[in-house]
């Protein structure tokens, strides 16, 4: 993932402007994170290349994660003539197939990126619609100075928009480059357009499910597996080594199964090599280590296992809120783990991997879905949870890794996939115990191949584990141990004074809470954050499907009752929490990890 910070219609065309953007894009911070002391940048997000632009009143800044055609991708990229200028952070996955419906434009780099201004000066602002990827870019247009700002259509990576007291508008990939520059900043909503023409945002992505219709498809195994192979294929695009998250969970292992079985034909594979690399991080003896063990050994790839202790994540709680920007309870309880093994993987020299977000919310895989009371309940709330991705799983997976300059790419979230997985009648997802279902059947089923399996059965048919309950259960209760010896209950009574807006009511949110005011004290911040009632990662509509829930609300999967089939192994706890660490970087141990092999 790269970093974008655009200023636009600024007052001050100074060259001191242009140094204040420029110092923005790579911007230091200095915190104290109790006795220890860090610094961070914007520049985390691409540490390959620095680029800026100016027009007059704008600027584009551009910090580059060089994946695709690092040699002369450099950004900001531009039209022949120069007119059109745009900078951004993603992948576009279809851009060869859009190279060849632009015959008479010609391209300065090999850049996937750089079919975008082109695509403007040919078909206007109506273009967006036509990229298959995950995107967001600012493009200038110094023919009139007037820009257009665009988000992919479910939010894979970040985004936000501020507005200056001098009317500018300010766009940046984190709220760091916007909380010390803008009156007001929010979120940039996905799938969405704004056009400096008409000074508003408006909706580009429309697809069916969007309007929580109740849809009617026939379930079609082979419409589903060969749909779901087609997104993980075209994500094999890539000009660096690269890998995959392996949990061991379902969505994970079938990731790593389809690249395995399709990455020899690359052009990756031709100058990478052929075997694939999987990564896991967990507590010694968590649920996830041993499935992704087990899966890598059947798969064959050259499996990497980090080890961390619960004072590891502890340790580093304070610089992963820094860098995903939230305060969500279960967001930073699974950013910890996934933040120090980005950290391990890019210190062996891959700067892609590709994930299984978003799969859980598409077939109803959380738990609580065994309480939906129709079908028709089941699917409003699949598509609730996907419309919010931007904020939970897509914001972890994109700033968690980002940290480190390191690109995560999320297959389930592709849009033609969605769009057949969203068609399906959703009787077929409900979860139905009697008939043998359960959570995910129509994915587990679509890739029940006797023949030539893709997966033990016993892995496609594991339960669901959230990925801060799978690195090890001790893990969460690590957590609010933690949080109880710095928040008394004087502070939780008296929350809704200091916290009116989503006041926490637990120890740990309220001890997140308190950190993030201290690196985001702004009223716009905070309002980025989503807050409601949850069980399991549900939405607060949800809550109302089980009584019990109501006095049990916990992000974690254990809070499903009667539901989750694991035990709590308090000794395992007890040992884990011992392993105290000494210095200002938490130590992450790499077990059995051969180093990446790079061909010549």
């Amino acid at each position: 993932m790269c970093g974008i910070l655009a200023v636009l219609g600024c007052s001050d065309d100074s060259q001191a402007k242009r140094v204040r953007v420029l110092e923005l894009s790579r911007r230091k911070f200095s915190v104290i994170l109790g006795s220890l002391f860090g610094f961070f940048l914007l520049k985390h997000r691409g540490p390959d290349w620095s680029g800026l632009y100016q027009n007059g009143d704008c600027y584009l800044a551009h910090q580059r994660l060089a994946i695709i055609d690092p040699a002369s991708g450099d950004q900001p990229l531009f039209n022949e003539n120069k007119k059109i200028v745009v900078t951004v952070n993603g992948e576009i996955y279809n851009h060869e197939e859009l190279r060849k419906r632009l015959p008479h434009h010609k391209f300065g780099t090999d850049s996937d990126c750089d079919v975008i201004a082109h695509l403007y000066e040919e078909y206007g602002e109506n273009f967006v619609d036509m990229l298959d990827g995950m995107f967001s870019f600012v493009l200038l247009d110094c023919r009139d100075n007037t820009f257009i700002v665009a988000r992919d259509a479910i939010g894979i990576t970040s985004l936000y928009i501020g507005w200056g007291l001098d009317g500018s508008v300010w766009i940046s990939s984190e709220l760091k480059g916007l909380n010390d520059e803008c009156e007001h900043f929010e979120c940039f909503p996905p799938g969405h357009l704004y056009s400096s023409k008409s000074g508003g945002l408006r909706r580009w992505y429309n697809p069916p499910w969007f309007s929580e219709a109740i849809p009617l498809t026939p379930y079609d195994p082979l419409a589903l597996r060969r749909s779901f192979e087609n997104a993980v294929i075209k994500r094999l695009m890539s000009d660096v080594p690269f890998g995959v998250l392996l949990s061991g969970g379902l969505d994970s292992s079938l990731v790593a199964s389809i690249t395995a079985r399709h990455l020899a034909g690359t052009k990756a594979a031709r100058q990478w090599g052929a075997q694939l690399h999987s990564f896991c991080v967990g507590l010694e003896g968590s649920p996830d280590l041993k499935a992704a063990k087990e899966v890598a050994d059947y798969l064959g790839t050259v499996h990497h296992e980090f080890h961390f202790t619960v004072q590891d994540g502890i340790d580093a709680i304070e610089e992963v809120i820094y860098h995903i920007e939230t305060y969500d309870v279960t967001t930073i309880r699974a950013s910890t783990p996934m933040f120090l093994m980005a950290r391990k993987i890019k210190s062996l020299g891959v700067k892609m991997v590709i994930s299984g977000e978003g799969s859980d919310e598409i077939f109803g895989g959380y738990l609580y879905f065994h309480k939906a009371p129709n079908k028709e309940e089941f699917h409003r709330e699949t598509c609730r949870k996907i419309k919010a991705l931007h904020q939970y799983d897509c914001l972890r997976a994109n700033k968690a890794t980002s940290a480190w300059g390191l690109e995560a790419r999320v297959p389930f979230l592709d849009k033609e996939f969605i769009n057949v997985a969203m068609a399906i009648d959703p009787e077929w997802k409900m979860i139905r115990p009697e008939k043998g279902r359960i959570e995910k059947w129509v994915l587990r089923r679509a890739f029940d191949d006797e023949e030539h399996p893709y997966l033990p059965k016993h892995i496609l048919y594991r339960q669901k584990e959230q990925f801060s309950d799978g690195v090890g259960y001790s893990w969460i209760d690590g957590l609010k141990d933690h949080a109880a010896q710095h928040v008394t209950d004087k502070m939780i009574q008296n929350a809704a004074h200091i916290f009116p807006h989503n006041t926490p009511t637990t120890k740990e949110a309220y001890y997140y809470r308190m950190i993030f005011e201290r690196f985001f004290p702004q009223n716009s911040a905070r309002l980025t954050v989503p807050g409601g009632a949850s069980v399991a990662c549900s939405t607060a509509k949800a809550v109302e499907w089980d009584a019990a829930w109501s006095n049990n609300l916990d992000p974690s999967g254990r809070a499903a009752l009667g539901v989750h089939l694991s035990a709590y192994d308090k000794q395992q706890a007890a040992s884990n929490i011992n392993g105290m660490i000494v210095g200002s970087i938490p130590r992450l141990v790499e077990v059995n990890a051969p180093g990446v092999v790079i061909r010549s």
